[in-house]
């Protein structure tokens, strides 16, 4: 008897293994079945810069390979500037529903409650790398690697070099933060975006990855070598447009060598690639304003750049290729699409369950690029811009707004277009076509109504052990209107101003808040007799001794919302902030 029930109990043990063993394979294998991802987007290039396009000075021969090969979108709609083009992006939902809707001013991050793409992914098994710029926060809890990418090679800020950025970063042998430690690269920075980039893939071609390439090219400032810009030096006359130019085709050479690697490795079949930009261009033409079309260089047609709500301000390519799904050829998709659509059909492509808990406004493209012929009826789209360097316009209903439908553009919610039969945005018909400017306001109406309790400040954490201690930027000071110091242009002048951070104290303590004018890698003496700090209820002030690199206070903090603003006087009277502050939770 006893034997029996051991020899029973072995075999129940046996199926038990081998079934378990069965299913762990059966998992793997639709794991292995499922596409890599590869989301590429370029910084400040518009519609129109590349050849494919209609550019003819512009060299893009992969770009242009990769729109024969690819199936395009024609209408694809972005925000008219970076970080709301990447919240959106990433999370799938409107800019002024996530948070990060200004490129400054402590409204570039994502309110703790948004999840992004790299969550889904990796919840879902994938192993998810970011490389390149991110823009939706330096601090925890918003770096890349709080929300879901496991594998990052970034620099901070919205632009190498500029403030909150390693001190003396200028696009060649820079210091980048790859997972959080600080690390010395050789070469210009796109080549080591890419060269990173299919360190990944190399890394993880044997598993589906989700990669986002984001470079910060063609973005100023406008350096690169002159190897790439010295071909345009004739032909591009306006400001900046020969480095700009030659800024694209390094990417374009880049791109031909990801390609490659692909191939090399046998992954291109089963990898999504895309190819996108963040806003309308920056440098490609010698502009008027920002909602003129082109005095000199080219926009595919269109009326205004980056920063407008026209048209030439946010619409941007959009190539998709995955050959084993027929994604591929080189065909048009007239529909009108938008960054908040990305997520959502890279969800249904992969086989993806977005959470319930996270309810994107996009909707899915995947039927339009697997049934040729189809299209899909949709609530328009809207774009708004909502401060930026030098504007001072109040956040509100309308206000730099667009609302897109497929044949209409409404402009600040009264000037209207025809955007099918007037493309550059020429002759507003709003007059001849009243029901149709109110039924556009109706529709953007609620949209705002849903919005607008979201644009609300967004916090750093300090103590968070994840960073500690926690070193803030002038860049994220909450103000109302305009932008706080945000380069070392305009940090070097030591401007009169101050403003506050706003943070999350993560524990009770003690802490220590240490005030530079400069990062503390920049070595630089404080040019104050006196400074102060306001923070949880308390202020507190202190003799700046000469000579002295920081100036360092010690003080209990509660845990929880408060705001810290800092002030250092110069002999004169005047007051600025500490541009650069630290906070460290004390043991």
């Amino acid at each position: 008897m006893k034997s029996k029930l051991s020899l029973w109990l072995m075999l129940l043990a046996l199926s038990i293994t081998v079934g378990c063993n069965s299913s762990k394979k059966e998992v793997q294998k639709v794991n292995e079945n499922r596409p890599n991802v590869i989301l590429i987007m370029t910084d400040d290039q518009g519609y129109g810069d590349l050849g494919r396009h209609g550019n003819n000075i512009i060299k893009t021969p992969n770009l242009d390979r990769l729109y024969d090969e690819s199936i395009r979108f024609t209408d694809f709609h972005v925000s008219p500037f970076c970080t709301p083009t990447r919240s959106a992006l990433m999370t799938g939902r409107y800019p002024e529903r996530n948070g990060a809707y200004r490129t400054s001013s402590g409204r570039t991050m994502l309110h703790t409650d948004e999840q992004t793409i790299a969550d889904v992914f990796a919840y879902e098994g994938y192993t998810t790398g970011m490389v390149g710029k991110w823009h939706l926060g330096d601090n925890a809890p918003h770096r890349p690697q709080d929300h879901g990418f496991q594998d990052v090679v970034w620099h901070k800020s919205g632009g190498v070099g500029q403030a909150s950025d390693y001190w003396g970063n200028d696009y060649f042998d820079d210091t980048y933060e790859r997972n959080g430690i600080d690390e010395k690269f050789e070469g210009y920075c796109t080549d080591v975006w890419f060269r990173e980039s299919m360190s990944f893939v190399q890394e993880n071609k044997d598993k589906p990855f989700f990669l986002y390439l984001a470079t910060n090219a063609p973005h100023g400032p406008y350096l690169v070598g002159e190897e790439w810009s010295d071909p345009y030096k004739e032909t591009v006359t306006w400001r900046n447009g020969a480095a700009f130019y030659g800024m694209i085709s390094n990417f374009d050479h880049n791109l031909g060598l990801l390609r490659k690697r692909l191939e090399e490795l046998n992954l291109t079949e089963n990898t999504i690639l895309i190819f996108m930009t963040d806003n309308g261009t920056s440098a490609g033409g010698e502009f008027k304003g920002l909602d003129s079309e082109p005095m000199a260089g080219y926009n595919a047609g269109m009326r205004g750049k980056k920063s407008s709500v026209y048209d030439g301000g946010h619409r941007v390519p959009f190539f998709i290729h995955w050959p084993k799904k027929g994604i591929e050829g080189g065909r048009d998709i007239g529909e009108l699409a938008a960054h908040i659509d990305v997520l959502p059909t890279l969800s249904e492509l992969c086989g993806i369950t977005i959470p319930n808990s996270h309810q994107p406004d996009g909707i899915s493209l995947a039927s339009l690029l697997t049934e040729e012929g189809k299209s899909l009826e949709r609530e328009p789209i809207f774009v708004q811009f909502n401060g930026g360097a030098g504007n001072t316009d109040e956040i509100g209903p309308f206000l730099n707004s667009a609302v897109l439908s497929k044949e209409w553009r409404l402009i600040n919610g009264n000037i209207l277009y025809n955007i099918k039969k007037d493309p550059s945005q020429s002759t507003d018909v709003a007059s001849e076509n009243p029901e149709i400017v109110t039924s556009l306001r109706k529709m953007y109406n609620p949209w705002w109504e849903s919005v607008a309790g979201r644009l609300q400040p967004v916090r750093i954490d300090v103590g968070n052990p994840v960073e500690n201690p926690t070193i803030l930027c002038s860049q994220d000071w909450y103000l109302p209107e305009g932008n706080p110091p945000w380069n070392f242009t305009a940090i070097k002048k030591l401007p009169q101003v101050t403003g506050p951070w706003m943070l999350d104290v993560k524990r009770a303590g003690r802490y220590r808040i240490t005030l530079r004018q400069f990062p503390k890698e920049a070595n630089i003496v404080v040019d104050a007799i006196s400074a102060k700090i306001a923070i949880g209820g308390q202020i507190k002030e202190s003799v700046v001794n000469k000579g002295s690199k920081g100036v360092i206070f010690e003080l209990e903090l509660p845990a929880g919302p408060t705001e810290l603003v800092t002030y250092l006087y110069n002999e004169k009277g005047q007051v600025g902030g500490a541009y650069f502050t630290e906070v460290e939770a004390l043991k």
